[in-house]
């Protein structure tokens, strides 16, 4: 389940301004319940919570640095997807211009968009070992949340199977078997990841991985051009 609790002191409106784009704040703010979404930039996904909301914009909380991007997307806890634009970023904090005024109670509206309220999951590829019935096998993470993961591993495992997972950015990770369409399988963590710390893991390795397709990117624009 997504994490959402009223901090101390907040009230229901929030009239604070911003430290730029102050024409955020011209519409009416809202939803000062905290929650958490994701932000996609150019098909990269980061993890961040909603501070305040209004038909025209949102405030978010970072957990680390946006990277440069043409496109940018809120995705809420239900999957639906709102394009936005970024309009200024001051320490943790940043600010977010929707392309189209928003109907924020539907918005809010947990029991609207593709998926059921759930926890946020990070679509990421980390490579790993997994350890089996005495076999270490590679396995590959495809999405990962707080409480589990999608990964993709060849061996045969068995429901409810309790298995280690080393992938050499995050801690051992022990983990039941929920689910099996073999290679796929649903894992749910013996331990589940705080948002922050799951935050900082996933976000150097999406810079990592954006990193590196700009530089796949440039290499094919130099393998293209005329000798």
């Amino acid at each position: 389940m997504a994490q959402e609790w009223q901090l101390p002191g907040d009230s229901g409106q929030d009239r604070t301004d911003a430290p730029t784009g102050a024409e955020l704040r011209a519409a009416p703010r809202y939803a000062l319940l905290i929650r958490t979404a994701k932000i996609i930039a150019d098909g990269r996904e980061f993890l961040c919570i909603i501070r305040d909301v209004s038909a025209t914009g949102l405030k978010i909380r970072l957990f680390s640095a946006l990277p440069h991007a043409r496109e940018l997307a809120v995705e809420m806890v239900t999957g639906a997807r709102y394009p936005v634009d970024l309009v200024w970023q001051a320490d943790d904090h940043a600010g977010l211009r929707f392309h189209q005024d928003m109907d924020v109670q539907r918005l809010l509206d947990e029991s609207m968009g593709p998926f059921p309220k759930r926890q946020v999951r990070l679509q990421i590829a980390v490579s790993g070992v997994l350890h089996s019935g005495g076999e270490a096998v590679p396995v590959i993470f495809r999405n990962l949340s707080q409480q589990g993961a999608r990964v993709e591993c060849h061996k045969w495992l068995l429901m409810n199977e309790l298995v280690r997972i080393e992938t050499g950015v995050t801690p051992p990770l022990y983990a039941k078997v929920r689910w099996r369409s073999q290679p796929s399988y649903g894992l749910i963590f013996e331990r589940t990841f705080k948002l922050d710390e799951l935050a900082r893991i996933s976000a150097p390795l999406q810079f990592a991985e954006a990193l590196q397709d700009h530089t796949r990117g440039e290499d094919d624009q130099a393998a293209q051009r005329p000798i």
